[in-house]
Order: C-alpha cells, then structure tokens, then sequence
C-alpha cells in the first residue's frame, strides 16, 4: 500500500481536491446582465456570446480581492483564470503563506492526499478552475458548491447521515494534471486546461461573468487550510470566501443561476456563505496600487504580466462549433488544436487487433448523434430558467479506451469534458475480460482492489467480463457505505473504510493516480525535473504511453458500455447536468443508435451488473446499471423511458 507521509512537503502529494462546506445565499451589485440571446437559424441552443477578460480587468479582480483581504488583515494568494482554464494571473500579497495544508484522515492513518502540505499557488489556481468549470449560463456554481455534493453524504451534515452521497461523488478526482484531454500550459491557449489539484471545492473558488456570460474565475487561499467542511446546516465565516468574493465584484454571477436557486433532490445548493453587504468598499481598488507580486507556477504560469483571457467558442479557445463535415448537428461544439483541426473527429475503433469487429466509422457517428439527440430534447436539471435544455459533453471509446469522438452543446459546463471520457473509459475498464489483470499489473495499493471486489461478491472471476458495468455499478461499489449512504453497513470494496474515508482518499480512484499527483507537484515545486506524463494511473498501456485510464476512473454515473452481441466494443460516458440524465442520455442515446445501424447497442439485460446481488446478512443488494429521469423530455409527457430496454 503505498502511503504518503502526512507532513512531508508538497512534492510527496497526491494533492487533490475538494474541500469545505457550509451555507447561506448572497446578492452583489453590479451590472444587470444581458439576457442569454435566443437560439436563430433552426438552432436549439444559444451560442454563448464571445467575451473574455481583459489584462486590465484582471487586474481589477486581483486588486478588489487584495482590497478585502488588506481590511480582513489577512494577506492571500490570489489566481484568475479564463473559462477554459488558462491562468491569467497568480498573485501573492506581502506575508501570504507560500502553503497549505490537507487536513488529516478521521482515523489519523493518512492515504493518498491527507495530511499533505501543498503549494498556495496550486490551491488558488485549483479554486480558480472550479469555479469556471462548474459553471455556465444557465448555473453559476462555487467551490462551496463544489463541495457540497462530493461527500458521502447529502446534503452533508451531522444530521443527514443515512442519506446517499453526493451526486458528484468523485469528481474532485477529474481534470487531473496526469490526464491526456486536459490541455498544458506549453499547449498555447487552447483547453480545456488541467488543475494541479484536481477540482477543489475549499471555500473561495468563484465564477466571474461579463454581460451574463462566464469567462473565468477566481480562486484565493489565505487561511492556511485546503480543507473540508461536514456541515452545510451551519453558516461560515471563511475568510477565503470572502476576499474571492470581493474578487467578483463587477463580475459576479447573475442572481437567477447561482447555484441557491438550484436544487437537487429538493435540497437548494450552496452558493456563498459570505455576503456581499459584509464586504469592504472595494469598487476602487487599482491593481497599480496593490502590494504583492506576481508569482511564476511552474506548468501553469509565467509569473511575468497580467494575461488576457481566451473567449471560449472561438478557435483559440480550443471549443468551437463544429463544421457540418465534423459533425451534423449543427448545435455541436468540438474540441479543436487552435489552428483548425478537430483534436478528437469522430472515427472508427482501433482496436482490431484484439477484437474482431471494433466500432465501424458510421457506428461511431451514429452513437454520438442519437446521444446528442437525446440531450436535445431532455430537460435540464442543474440549469436556470426551469425547462432548460440539458446542456453536456459526450464521450465514445473503443476498448483501449482511444477516443473515437467528442461531442457538446454549446453551454455545457467545461469540466465534464474530462469527465465524460473519464466515465466512458471507466465503463470500458470494468466491464473488460481483461479488467482484472490490468488492474493486477498495476503498482503500489491498486492489485489490492481486486481480491477485495471479489472478496465482496462472493465471485472469484470478478472483473473478467461476464458482467456489464456502467459508472452508477461501479459508483455502487466505490461509495465507504453499501448500500451507499447507510450508515453502520460495510464499505464498498473500491472505497476507503469510513474511519479512513475523505474526499482526498476514495479508494481505488486515488490510489490509481497518487503517483503521477505527487511527480506533478514536485515538478511545480522544482523539486523533480520531469512532469507526469499525460496518461494517467500505472496500468498496462492500451497504446504506446496511454492506459485504458489515461485522464483518471470516475466514479458517478453517466456512462454505459458499448456491445457488439455478447462483446464488448467500447463505451459511452456522458456529464454536465443530473447525473440521471446523463445516464439517460448515454443509454438511450446507444439504444437508439442500435435501433438506427444494427449491430451495437446495450448489453444485454442478462449480462448488466444489476444482476449482480450482493449478501449483506440477512439482506440481499442488488447493484444498479443506470437511472432515468421521470418526465424527462421537453417535447413529451413520456415517463419510464428507460423502462424494459
């Protein structure tokens, strides 16, 4: 098992992610933003307007962030970045503290990311990432929000045990700096870019927006802890928070889509536990007259100006409509290498050589239409006004987990670009004969995980291909409660136990990536020559340099594999909305393109992992395949939609 020690500096972390809850609501001044634009020409969806933020208006954010943070006394270190990830400016005041740290795990016995000390700037600029990634035009969410859905419980507090998780449990572990999707900073402009600590979800991570639309955020660590907090029942003063509010001031998110007026489950996320009537007068603060110093980020930034922004959906972004010969939808945006080229154009499996019908090129387009056709028509869940469109990013592999396609609407939330492939490639994995003996191959904790999903099962040939798993199986089996949330039964086999459980040690999902997290951040650090490679985990590689995982497993549903008969060929992962949409959209979406080509399509009832039961005492639990939305279409009262397929 590998184990990182607790206070080791940050070169030995697998520093990683979300952190810090709590709650309350809060309004801001500024500018009334511009309406979103209707769609024109036949289209479903709104192109986002391209704005960006200015060098000059960098500045601002810093210095009204620098303003509070001086009327606090609380000197921070301060990241912007644009919405596709690039950062634009860290800043670092007098006496700001050049780390911070990762709070230990309940028990004491630290793994993975607990206890670890990590660089400020790493922090700020993670914070920064979330903010932007989570949110659009329809959903403005913070690093609070963040965190509020990826704990094991939800909503998380003392009270609430005994409810599920949250439903973006794991998805601190996605834009990870190992991943291959995940653009560098050596890349030129285009993103999306990784997170050199994955999402976060501490407490002072906001979007900033310019006429309505999102064009970045900002991130701010002051308060010496990359943490977390269990209870959204109580209402912080987080010091964080509040200087990266003060940040927004003139770019604060439009009321209406902040992430209070949203709700999941009928339970309203949290947006900001600071108010904007707290504040110091910060309106005139001038980035010419704040003290501090720009600070370089190794892999992330030069240290040397203020940067402008990238204004996304334009080629230099690196998302951009896509051409009718990319792809036929003409709402469908791509992902491009800023000089005109699609980085994933849809094609054909190229896997031949270990199956003997991979997915064919018009099977592949096929998948991916028929899934976009169905996020067209459903309702959105996480989107403002209510009867949105849903807005995501789909994903499609073949069995080496090479990407044969991604497609997304126009809005959709950056951050489930990594996580859609992600998804997708998780699916693949576990439903391979070959699963098993990859992760066997694998260093450090990883081989450990087989024996224990076996163990559970009650299977030893677990994880050889009789059964089908999307993400919502896998999840099932990732959660540190089975069935997840029950307080008092097991943990899931690919989970940590509860007494060692946080968001900062999953399980399986950390234990794959801990070593490319801890190369990374002692290259940001100086103290190691050489960056992770852009493949994540050490499985066997599928291709020269790429593993079947190569951006990281995720562990929330929106994904199902791909058969051809009783092979497996592929699979689809899809994210940015509810997560039952996501499933949905992946499920039907296959089963239409099966109904459509012939030939590929789900697997069959007999072969998904539902079927699997597992022996908890007297008790017996089934593990889930997907889950469907009630009344899930915009242009249909149709219920059930999933229901006998």
């Amino acid at each position: 098992m590998i184990r990182l020690a607790p206070r080791v500096a940050v070169l030995t972390g697998a520093a990683l992610v979300l952190a810090s809850c709590g709650g309350g609501g809060s309004s801001g001044g500024g500018p009334t933003p511009s309406p979103t634009p209707s769609p024109t020409g036949g289209l479903l969806y709104s192109v986002p307007a391209p704005e960006a933020l200015s060098a000059a208006e960098v500045g601002t954010v810093i210095a009204r962030a620098a303003a509070q943070a001086s009327a606090q006394g609380t000197p921070a270190t301060i990241a912007v970045v644009d919405r596709v990830g690039n950062v634009l400016a860290v800043f670092a005041m007098p006496g700001a503290a050049a780390t911070a740290r990762i709070p230990d795990a309940p028990d004491g016995n630290n793994l993975d990311a607990q206890g670890l000390t990590v660089p400020s700037a790493a922090a700020a600029i993670a914070k920064a990432i979330t903010g932007a990634y989570l949110s659009s035009g329809g959903n403005a969410f913070s690093s609070r929000t963040a965190s509020m859905i990826v704990q094991q419980h939800f909503p998380p507090a003392p009270s609430t045990a005994g409810l599920e998780s949250g439903p973006l449990f794991g998805v601190q572990f996605s834009q990870l700096p190992c991943s291959d999707l995940a653009a560098r900073a050596s890349d030129g402009l285009i993103g999306p870019k990784r997170s050199p600590l994955g999402l976060a979800a501490d407490p002072g991570g906001f979007p900033l927006y310019k006429n309505g639309v999102v064009v970045g955020g900002v991130g701010v660590i002051a308060d010496g802890a990359y943490g977390l907090d269990l209870n959204v029942l109580d209402t912080d003063v987080d010091r964080d928070e509040a200087i990266a509010l003060a940040g927004t001031v003139g770019f604060e998110a439009p009321e209406a889509i902040r992430a209070n007026r949203i709700f999941v489950d009928g339970t309203s996320l949290r947006y900001s536990d600071t108010a904007h009537g707290s504040l110091a007068d910060v309106a005139g603060a001038s980035f010419a007259g704040t003290a501090g110093v720009l600070v370089a980020v190794t892999g992330y930034y030069d240290g040397i100006a203020l940067r402008s922004g990238t204004a996304y959906g334009t080629e230099a972004s690196g998302v951009r409509p896509a051409s009718a010969a990319e792809f036929a939808n003409r709402d469908a945006f791509v992902l491009t290498n800023g000089a005109g080229v699609g980085r994933y154009p849809v094609r054909a499996g190229t896997d031949g050589a270990e199956i003997a019908s991979p997915i064919s090129l018009a099977e592949a387009r096929a998948i991916l239409e028929e899934a976009f056709a169905i996020m067209s028509r459903a309702r959105a869940q996480i989107r403002q006004p209510l009867d949105s469109r849903a807005q995501v990013t789909i994903s499609l592999v073949d069995t080496r987990g090479e990407v044969l396609g991604i497609v997304r609407s126009p809005d959709a939330p950056v951050f489930g670009i990594d996580v859609s492939l992600q998804k997708a490639r998780t699916a693949n994995l576990l439903s391979a004969p070959a699963a098993a003996s990859q992760l066997q191959a694998a260093s450090g904790e990883v081989p450990q995980f087989v024996p224990r999903l076996r163990s559970f099962l009650n299977d030893p040939a677990a994880l050889t291909g009789q059964f089908a798993f999307t993400d919502r199986a896998g999840g099932n089996l990732s959660r540190p409660y089975f069935p997840d949330g029950e307080v008092g039964q097991p943990h899931g086999p690919l989970s940590r136990p509860i007494a060692q459980f946080s968001p900062f040690s999953t399980g399986l999902q950390s234990a794959l990536v801990v070593g490319n997290l801890a190369q990374h951040l002692g290259f940001v650090t100086g103290a190691a020559g050489s960056d992770t490679p852009r493949s994540c985990t050490t499985l066997p590689d599928a291709v020269a340099g790429r593993s079947r995982l190569a951006n990281g497993l995720q562990i929330f549903p929106g994904s199902v594999p791909v058969y051809r008969g009783a092979t497996l060929v592929g699979a689809i992962g899809v994210s940015g909305d509810g997560i039952d949409q996501d499933d949905m959209i992946s499920f039907l979406g296959l089963h239409n393109a099966g109904l459509r080509m012939g030939g590929v399509g789900n697997a069959a009832a007999a072969m998904r992992a539902d079927r699997i039961v597992v022996s908890l005492g007297s008790r017996q639990v089934r593990l889930r395949y997907v889950g469907c939305p009630f009344a899930p279409f915009l242009d249909s009262a149709q219920n059930n939609v999933c229901e006998g397929l």
